[in-house]
């Protein structure tokens, strides 16, 4: 923990700097398929000292954090396995090091996925749960590139720019809600929204 509390702080150091912007897109970009913090912190760090240009923040963000989903979606694609079924050493490398991604995580991802499609990418890129998990797993069981590419920038678009317009709206006094709150209200946004499309789904 004291390790990821390092990072974390490092990572928020770069908002002091005037290579914020430059930052906010490697870190948006790496969160996406390795690095283990997400770039939520940085951006609202960024908007909180330039609130008009939140929405640019988030834009950048977007971009970074798609472009990234790509590459994760091309390390399981095209490197994660060294034969049928076996992991390659690139595999066994992000299992031993990566925070959280396991075999088993992996697997159960794999079965999100031959369920649920777009939905679960949709909803790993807009909730708290780790993108870089998804992406990659996209990629191994070859899941669609078109459906994965627009659910990722639906997703990331919409979490990134609604912390954008929460910093724009409401300034420096919302900044501690969204550090306790965001995550339950991600989830929450996501929950009602596959749901309503579920609902259309069986309904019409």
């Amino acid at each position: 923990m004291a390790f990821m509390r390092k990072i974390y702080d490092w990572v928020l150091h770069w908002a002091e700097t005037p290579y914020g912007p430059i930052a906010l897109f490697i870190l948006a970009f790496a969160e996406s398929s390795f690095f283990p913090i997400p770039p939520d912190a940085l951006l609202i760090a960024l908007a909180l000292g330039a609130r008009k240009k939140s929405f640019s923040f988030a834009t950048l963000c977007t971009v970074a954090s798609v472009l990234g989903a790509l590459l994760g979606y091309g390390i399981g694609h095209f490197v994660w396995w060294s034969g049928e079924n076996e992991f390659s050493n690139v595999a066994n490398f992000f299992f031993s090091n990566i925070p959280g991604f396991t075999h088993e995580l992996f697997y159960k991802v794999k079965a999100l996925y031959d369920e649920w499609n777009f939905w679960i990418v949709f909803t790993a890129g807009f909730t708290p749960i780790p993108y870089k998990v998804f992406t990659i797993t996209g990629g191994a069981f070859s899941i669609n590139l078109f459906l994965f590419l627009i659910a990722s920038v639906v997703s990331r678009a919409g979490r990134f720019f609604l912390v954008a317009f929460l910093i724009w709206k409401f300034g420096p006094q919302i900044k501690n809600f969204i550090d306790k709150y965001f995550n339950w209200l991600a989830i929450a946004f996501t929950v009602l929204l596959v749901g309503g499309f579920v609902g259309i789904k069986y309904l019409f």
